[in-house]
Parts: structure tokens; C-alpha cells; sequence
């Protein structure tokens, strides 16, 4: 096997994912895994296609993302990693997408309009 090239997307972040045979290190962004992602919630959510097909330790990861905020970063990465491990085993297809992780989230953030403070808030009005 190879390395295995797949991209995710969330909200704008963008996760570029080279899977490789190996002991299970994950590299994001040239930093340890652990460190980019401090919180255990985020660290779960990056694992969770790995873990859900049992191949943690069978193979290194190294990531590049950019764009977003951490939580979309760690969606982008789990969504690029679960699409990595189908194309590793086509069976593992079966147990990722009942759970999501195959589908991409649509929902982006909606656009401030002119004449309004945020995208749906508006100015107070007064009659005076």
C-alpha cells in the first residue's frame, strides 16, 4: 500500500489527509497530534473513524488544515480520515456511514445584510 491522499471539508476548513501504513502517529500541521488539538472532545472527533474501525495503531496519519475554527478543523480531519479508511478496506464503508462521518456537513455561516446589525438581527426601531 501507498500513501493514500483524501480531503474533508466543515464550514471553511479545509484538511488535506496522507494515510500511510505505520505505527499510528498523527502528525496535524507538522505539530503532535495531541498538542494542535488540546481538548479530549476535539481529540475524539479526530480518532473516531480510526477507532470505529479498529486500525489506530496500523496507520500514520499526517494532516494539513487550514481555514475555520478548531471544531470545524477537527470535523474536516475526521470526515478526510473516514474517507482514507474506506478506501483502505471497502467494508469499513458499512460502519461510517450510518454514523455520518461519510456525509459532508453543508451548513456555513450566513452572510451579514446591509442595513442590519448580523444576518437576521436588526436595528432597533422606534417610532419616536
Amino acid at each position: 500500500m501507498g500513501v493514500i491522499h483524501k480531503i474533508g471539508r466543515r464550514k471553511t476548513a479545509v484538511a488535506r489527509v496522507y494515510v500511510s501504513e505505520g505505527t499510528g502517529v498523527i502528525t496535524v500541521n507538522k505539530k503532535e497530534f495531541a498538542t494542535y488539538f488540546p481538548t479530549a472532545t476535539l481529540q475524539y472527533k479526530v480518532l473516531q473513524p480510526m477507532s470505529m474501525t479498529e486500525n489506530a495503531s496500523n496507520f500514520d496519519v499526517k494532516v494539513n488544515v487550514y481555514g475555520g475554527g478548531s471544531t470545524g478543523q477537527a470535523e474536516a480531519v475526521r470526515m478526510a480520515i473516514a474517507r482514507a479508511m474506506c478506501e483502505v478496506n471497502a467494508e469499513n464503508r458499512g460502519v461510517l456511514k450510518p454514523e455520518g462521518l461519510l456525509t459532508r456537513d453543508p451548513r456555513m455561516v450566513e452572510r451579514k445584510k446591509f442595513g442590519q446589525k448580523k444576518a437576521r438581527k436588526r436595528f432597533q426601531f422606534s417610532k419616536r
